[in-house]
């Protein structure tokens, strides 16, 4: 059992280095806010593109399929069961389905008797009597696309469980595609460029950049404390039958309490080791970990995006 590679969500692939590498933090942090924020009433078309364009995505950066492979199948796995669950869920609406037609075609057809005044004259001319109203072409419409016994899918449940099959999708894996191909480094220094606005305001930006950080860093500590205890707990062999409910969650509480002491030793050997080497202030030995340019490639993504928003706009509005 390896933690650090049966999960590898929010992990940084360092090789192969891909075109989505070489962007700059920047710009793959302004795709990252569009994709979280794009589908805010947006129907579920765009929804569905947004999904494509990060399958799409993936695709074309040439990700290894081993990186991608198991993220994508397990997750595309859990949102078709949300959407099959949302889709046979009830709609959230008490009402009484009725047919859009009434049942009786004659009441469509039936002229009403046209009435004269008792005064007025009788007139000589003849009146058509069997002059029918020209048919029209009626549309079919039905609110329960499919009714078979206890499930019944509607076309509000059907419209929900898409909207949010699609969001689930786009939240988890265009921030997971975003961590994937950003290092940790790139991540903060791109924060701190964008936030520096909020100095004006006595924000203070660089603590919260480094304290982003080495939160960034300390993910994988708890995935090799947590795999580590796992191990622990596996080589006991130890009788779960024998032990009974009450006593596995007393192992599993030890273990918790375990696994809280030895994060917080991390930690603390973390502080010191910065202690010892001066970093006694975010603002001092700050070291510039890359050079935030645009290049060309930079430009180019800077372009799609405009193209992209431009593209919700007329398409993606919700009506």
């Amino acid at each position: 059992m390896d933690l650090l590679r049966s999960l590898p969500i929010g992990l940084y692939l360092e090789q192969p280095q891909t075109w989505l590498h070489k962007l700059d933090p920047r710009v793959k942090f302004i795709w990252l806010m569009s994709f979280l924020t794009t589908y805010i009433f947006a129907n579920n078309f765009w929804r569905l593109l947004l999904v494509a364009l990060l399958i799409l995505a993936t695709l074309i950066a040439r990700i290894p399929k081993r990186v991608w492979q198991q993220q994508m199948g397990w997750l595309l796995m859990l949102c078709f069961f949300v959407l099959v669950i949302a889709a046979i869920s009830p709609d959230g609406l008490g009402i009484s389905y009725q047919p859009r037609l009434p049942t009786n075609d004659l009441i469509l057809t039936e002229q009403p008797n046209p009435t004269t005044s008792v005064t007025q004259a009788p007139t000589t001319t003849p009146t058509p009597t069997n002059k029918t109203l020209p048919t029209q072409k009626q549309q079919k419409y039905s609110y329960v696309l499919f009714e078979k016994g206890a499930i019944k899918v509607t076309r509000r449940s059907l419209d929900l469980a898409i909207s949010l099959s699609t969001i689930l999708f786009t939240v988890i894996y265009s921030t997971n595609l975003y961590l994937l191909t950003t290092a940790p480094e790139e991540i903060t220094a791109a924060l701190e460029n964008l936030m520096q606005p909020l100095q004006r305001f006595n924000i203070p930006v660089t603590e919260i950049t480094l304290m982003l950080t080495l939160s960034l860093r300390f993910i994988p500590l708890v995935l090799e404390e947590i795999q580590n205890l796992v191990r622990s707990v596996m080589t006991r062999a130890i009788n779960w039958k024998k032990l009974g409910f009450k006593g596995a969650i007393k192992v599993w509480m030890l273990v918790a309490e375990r696994l809280l002491e030895n994060l917080l030793l991390r930690a603390e050997q973390m502080a010191n080791a910065m202690m010892v080497r001066g970093f006694t202030s975010p603002n001092e030995h700050r070291v510039q970990w890359h050079d935030l340019r645009l290049k060309r490639l930079d430009w180019l993504a800077i372009a799609a995006l405009i193209i992209f928003w431009g593209v919700r706009l007329a398409i993606g509005t919700e009506i």
